[in-house]
């Protein structure tokens, strides 16, 4: 086997493409017996690797991929020189052989010696806990679950099986996590919202009781916090994924299979539906919802709820600095002009 394809994650031991085919449930076009030992792009598979074609923009690299075998939509079958795996979505089917191919770490069930659990706490058998861990009192995790290095896992805190807190994750007390939830590094699940009241002088603390309920097959990336609800908990559905650096607030509700882009910045009690897309470093202000199937443009802004199914975009596409001063501009007397031309159309009637 090449060094490239010992390099990275994606590299078991061989599968015989048509063997992978059954399993994609894709049509097989070529050599069955050829051997696929790991996953790569276009421009840099090598030989014993298997790639994808999903984005027209990269049509121009199948003539020359070295990729023993490559998954593409029918349009595409006679550009492909190398084997080919027919697919009506080859991204899909290309997220599948991900998952054949993927070699996640998997300690083995064991309780480091660092690690600190209190006694109350209900461990499964078959659970890793890592080194600086800590699980606390009343907290329990179940079988299969992997618990990283240095995460905190708070009391009265609910995990279901086969979960993993993969590094310095912290899960403020009565936090509950569904089955097969994926979190990763420095996530901080259940901190207080950021909820004050004014009395005149100074700011008060509004103190949070809620919590942070997460479904099934949940993955949230690195450095994302999920606020606990003041009163009610925040909800987070099942087979939602969210991406790194995402700030969802107290007392919000996300959808089933909804996707949550990177820098997304979602404030309290905002209920989101079911499979919408909130692209990436686009916001949502409190107490608003957004209907389901809905997808938010990259660094858009929601500012109303939205009642519809459909895309929606806020902001300006970029320009060079000196235009965009000059719209801007324009844009600050856009009333004023709305205001005369009202005038002129009255003026006009009237003639």
């Amino acid at each position: 086997m090449s060094s490239k394809l010992s390099s990275n994650l994606f590299s078991k031991p061989a599968i015989k493409l048509s063997r992978l085919a059954e399993l994609l449930e894709v049509e097989l076009e070529g050599d069955g017996e050829c051997e696929i030992e790991g996953l790569g792009t276009l421009a840099d598979a090598v030989p014993g690797q298997l790639s994808f074609l999903s984005n027209p923009a990269y049509a121009g690299q199948l003539a020359a991929t070295r990729a023993s075998a490559v998954v593409i939509e029918e349009k595409f079958r006679d550009a492909c020189p190398a084997n080919k795996l027919i697919s009506s979505r080859p991204y899909a089917s290309f997220a599948r052989a991900t998952e054949i191919f993927h070699a996640p770490e998997k300690p083995s069930s064991c309780i480091h010696p660092s690690a600190v659990i209190d006694p109350s706490a209900q461990v499964g058998e078959s659970v890793s806990v890592g080194p600086g861990s800590v699980i606390e009192a009343g907290a329990s995790i179940g079988e299969d679950s992997v618990i990283g290095p240095g995460c905190i896992v708070g009391a009265a805190c609910e995990l279901g099986e086969s979960c993993h807190l993969r590094r310095a994750v912290i899960l403020y007390p009565g936090v509950r996590l569904g089955r097969n939830v994926q979190i990763d590094a420095n996530s901080v699940i259940g901190a207080d919202g950021f909820g004050y009241a004014f009395d005149g002088e100074k700011s008060l603390k509004i103190h949070h009781g809620g919590s942070v309920r997460i479904g099934d097959d949940v993955e949230i990336g690195a450095g994302t916090t999920i606020d606990r609800g003041a009163l009610d908990d925040t909800v987070i559905g099942r087979g939602v994924k969210i991406d790194n650096q995402v700030q969802i607030g107290h007392n919000c509700v996300i959808g089933d299979h909804t996707i949550i882009c990177g820098c997304t910045a979602i404030a309290g009690s905002v209920v989101i539906g079911e499979y919408c897309i909130m692209g990436g470093a686009s916001g949502a202000v409190g107490h608003i919802s957004i209907a389901d199937r809905v997808e938010v443009s990259a660094m858009s802004l929601v500012s109303r709820s939205i009642t519809e199914p459909g895309r929606y975009s806020s902001g300006t596409g970029h320009m060079k600095t000196s235009r965009w001063k000059r719209a801007i501009t324009r844009f600050q007397e856009l009333d004023e002009m709305a205001n005369r031309l009202k005038g002129l159309e009255k003026l006009v009637k009237k003639d």
